[in-house]
């Protein structure tokens, strides 16, 4: 049986005290039971007032014994009451460094600045493929939506350097700006390509005069939601067939079919090795559709003969499993 909350206890200390000293004045005194419920009253609150009526001895016993009952009582709520302030307070702080301690030892990690609907959405996609992804969020009443979804976050100007730092840009791998204007995503791409020359950075453009303002402030991608959602409607009645297929091989429920990319590393066994030689279609089942070269040159449908490089991107389409032992060949653990 769970315990009884402790405002409810106290509550109930109250009405029984009352009750106590209310019967125990009325039968030892004979007093009407008002009069017993206001000499219990000032007697509990200790007000000073002198006593209504005449009390024999056994009354001053028994309003000894009452006082002594309401000043535990009140020493009972009050620790009730800091032990209540002291632990949420002792919470809240080992809550933070346990955040704290687990970003910093994230590597290769995600950092979303900004957790609206976007953001959020963008967050939960990440954390389903198994990324590490940090949340920078600056309006502090989307605590409960943070701690409820259970992502890493910091609370903050995502602009502020010293947070973003915090947040393990230096070792991150890409980081995703959906800030609520275009001029808060302009100087935080700034920033951000100031303390990590090598970070892919993805934007959000709400206006299409923004976007080469943010790919000269140094976003990798730059994306607009509007945009998009208008292509996609048109290619919706153009090409229904092709958005079903793509729409498959994007979801994470209704096929295991999937689109994936990965990079060739130097230590694959690939390297330098022919696509017909590679053995991928006929031992794993995998389709390459596209090889995009280190020069950002490329390949759409590459032929048999081209050659994997170190440094290449591949992009394959299968299932889960085999997508899965192709990123062991390609971008093997050393």
């Amino acid at each position: 049986m769970a315990p009884l909350p402790r405002p409810l206890i106290a509550s109930i200390l109250t009405v029984a005290i009352l009750v106590i000293g209310t019967v125990g004045y009325a039968l030892l005194e004979g007093w009407p039971l008002f009069d017993s419920l206001y000499m219990t009253v000032i007697t509990l609150t200790t007000v000073g007032y002198g006593e209504i009526r005449e009390i024999g001895a056994v009354g001053r016993v028994f309003t000894i014994g009452l006082i002594f009952l309401g000043v535990g009582f009140y020493l009972y709520v009050v620790g009730n009451l800091i032990q209540f302030l002291v632990e949420g307070r002792i919470r809240e702080i080992l809550g933070r460094r346990k955040l704290d301690h687990q970003i910093k030892r994230l590597k290769d990690h995600y950092i979303v600045c900004g957790y609206g609907r976007i953001g959020r959405e963008l967050s939960k996609y990440l954390i389903r493929k198994y990324l590490d992804v940090v949340v920078i969020e600056k309006d502090p009443e989307r605590l409960p939506i943070l701690n409820e979804d259970g992502v890493l976050y910091l609370i903050g100007n995502a602009a502020d350097e010293n947070l973003l730092i915090n947040a393990g840009i230096q070792q991150a791998k890409g980081l995703l700006t959906v800030l609520a204007t275009d001029a808060d995503n302009v100087f935080l791409v700034l920033i951000a390509r100031n303390l990590n020359p090598e970070l892919f950075i993805v934007a959000r453009a709400i206006t299409e005069e923004s976007k080469r303002t943010l790919y000269a402030a140094g976003a990798g991608k730059v994306i607009s939601p509007y945009d998009l959602g208008a292509r996609r409607m048109a290619h919706a009645v153009l090409r229904p067939t092709v958005i079903h297929y793509l729409e498959m091989a994007f979801s994470d429920e209704e096929t295991d079919i999937h689109i994936e990319e990965f990079p060739v590393k130097e230590q694959s066994r690939l390297v330098g090795v022919s696509l017909q030689d590679s053995g991928i279609r006929q031992d794993l089942n995998v389709m390459i559709i596209s090889i995009r070269r280190a020069d950002g040159t490329m390949l759409f449908n590459p032929s048999a003969a081209n050659r994997f490089r170190a440094g290449d991107t591949v992009i394959a389409v299968s299932d889960s499993k085999s997508l899965q032992a192709l990123s062991k060949i390609l971008s093997p653990v050393v």
